[in-house]
């Protein structure tokens, strides 16, 4: 019986919540807009803390340490997948083989997410 007040308690408040909300006509639009317009300005007005060149310079720096290190442990996984392949038994030369696609995949993600990264550094560093 109380779960029932309880129940018809909580429906009335959930409907008189929906009037009072669809009856509001204020829009918000207009201050969104302008708002907007106000941080697109302060954003054009501030000029870059840290110098193109300098983000540049660094840019590069991190790339050229990663893309070494990339290299030499896609260089040394290969060598080791080879010796185990060249000295293994049938059965391990089969467990290499297996082992070569994640090894193959890995290698075209992480160099060509290197690609990509360089390509998009040289867009923006041009002045279109």
């Amino acid at each position: 019986m109380k779960t029932n007040h309880i129940k018809k308690l909580l429906m009335m408040i959930l409907i008189i919540i929906t009037i009072f909300s669809l009856s509001s006509t204020t829009i918000y639009a207009g201050d969104v807009v302008s708002k907007a317009d106000e941080f697109l300005q302060d954003g054009q007005s501030v000029q870059s803390p840290i110098p193109e060149s300098t983000m540049k310079t660094m840019s590069d720096m991190v790339y050229n340490i990663l893309i070494v290190v990339a290299i030499v442990i896609a260089v040394i996984w290969g060598l080791v997948i080879g010796i185990q392949y060249i000295t293994g038994s049938v059965s391990e030369k089969i467990k290499v083989k297996e082992g070569l696609i994640p090894y193959v995949v890995g290698c075209v993600v992480v160099f060509g997410s290197f690609t990509i990264w360089k390509i998009v550094v040289e867009l923006l560093s041009t002045n279109i």
